[in-house]
């Protein structure tokens, strides 16, 4: 697999060009560069080194203890490894639409230096293809001066926005390991109920949006009676695979991009990646074209769903945290969710267990927890599903929408709301 030995070598020798008070990019999800994160981890020499990165797969050892004070993570989206830290104020967090991302590297309001990609093998024309996460890492690759690769064998080759010539590289490794897999949960009552809710708002011929997850998982596994879909989204994962071979998905309907499966990157196990590989029906794009409003609004029957981890009586929907705590990121959600409600005869939908806690916390409030953010305003808020119903607040007066939302929470919590909801408009 060697190709141009002399910038060929360890995970240790490519990080040594690295120097202290870099802004370095890390590829993320299943692209994680794992071996070159660990070896510019070893660089006790390095300090005020800053990564910026979205979910990443795999260990996080730059939030340990021994990385404290030399190397700060900076999340786009925060992943499982990094949350603690920025509880903690180890590391920090940016909030920010998918959709920006790029142009906050491409306009210089965030300044890179390095970014540290995975990628495939060249072909025989000396390209390397950014496999299954071109999202933002395309715009880093285009602006960063100094870029290190793993060239990992088991990287699939994609199609669309996403090849770089080898020639672009100042130092690379060779490996040959298993990308990061996030394989599919086994689905529970609660999840299989909200499926079958969102599943009777998809007509034939939608397009989809959908992320991973038990909820997206179970939408997608109730499909299979469904025709000539598409997919127009951020991301997929294995659940897509099973309605294409099947027959449901074919992007024949699809005006934008025809015929296409449209991603920014793909998260599942090898049997995702390997459909992916050297796949002309699955093009990936920069997540600031997948998420472009002004494209996604153009496409008929666009359907979004997207999760929430608390809706208060207005409407609001808070995805990214637990409070104060940081739980993962604004992401996508906005960008479609906008979109879809533009689109002509879309549907925007915000999809969530009624609890959580074990069934001892509503999901569904009176008012957001302190410190709770807002991803998708109550002015922009459609659907929310919950497993006891779909409810539709377009429209919908404040009053009007805090019944609606009661009607779908859990019956154990609707006395509660209903007191509180009196009290507030009382209170008004």
């Amino acid at each position: 697999m060697s190709h141009q030995s002399n910038k060929v070598g360890s995970a240790t020798e490519a990080v040594e060009k690295l120097r202290s008070g870099m802004n370095v990019f890390i590829h993320g999800g299943a692209a994680t560069p794992t071996p070159l994160i660990e070896a510019l981890c070893r660089r006790t020499d390095l300090t005020d080194v800053r990564l910026y990165h979205m979910h990443l797969e795999g260990p996080a050892p730059f939030v340990e203890p021994a990385c404290h004070g030399r190397i700060t993570s900076i999340s786009l989206f925060a992943g499982g490894s990094v949350r603690q830290a920025i509880q903690e104020g180890h590391a920090d967090f940016v909030p920010v639409f998918l959709s920006d991302i790029p142009g906050l590297f491409r306009s210089g309001l965030i300044r890179l230096d390095a970014a540290i990609l995975q990628v495939s093998p060249p072909d025989r024309h000396g390209f390397c293809s950014l496999g299954t996460s071109v999202d933002a890492a395309r715009a880093a690759a285009d602006c960063a001066p100094l870029l290190i690769a793993e060239i990992n064998r088991q990287m699939p080759r994609t199609h669309g926005h996403s090849v770089l010539p080898l020639n672009s590289f100042a130092a690379c490794i060779e490996t040959d390991r298993p990308l990061h897999e996030h394989p599919p949960g086994v689905e529970t009552p609660v999840e299989a109920a909200i499926g079958d809710q969102i599943a009777k708002l998809i007509e034939d011929g939608a397009t989809l949006q959908t992320g991973i997850g038990a909820i997206p998982d179970a939408v997608l596994s109730r499909l299979h009676d469904k025709h000539d879909l598409g997919i127009h989204t951020e991301m997929f994962s294995d659940r897509v695979v099973d309605l294409v071979h099947a027959g449901v998905i074919t992007n024949r309907r699809k005006r934008i991009y025809p015929g296409q499966i449209v991603t920014s990157f793909v998260t599942g196990t090898r049997r995702l990646f390997d459909f992916v590989d050297d796949n002309p029906q699955v093009a990936f794009y920069p997540c600031d074209i997948t998420n472009d409003t002004n494209l996604l609004r153009k496409i008929e029957k666009l359907v979004a769903v997207n999760s929430a981890l608390q809706v208060d009586l207005t409407g609001q929907v808070c995805a990214d945290s637990l409070g104060h705590r940081i739980y993962s990121g604004i992401g996508g959600q906005m960008d479609f969710i906008r979109g879809a409600a533009m689109s002509p005869g879309g549907r925007a939908i915000i999809a969530l267990p009624s609890t959580a806690a074990g069934g001892r916390i509503s999901r569904i409030t009176a008012e957001l927890t302190a410190g709770a953010g807002v991803v998708t305003t109550r002015g922009h808020v459609q659907w929310v599903v919950t497993e006891y119903g779909a409810v539709n607040l377009h429209g919908l007066s404040l009053r009007q929408r805090g019944d609606a939302l009661i009607s779908i929470a859990h019956p154990d919590f609707r006395g509660e709301l209903r007191g509180q909801l009196n009290s507030i408009r009382h209170y008004c």
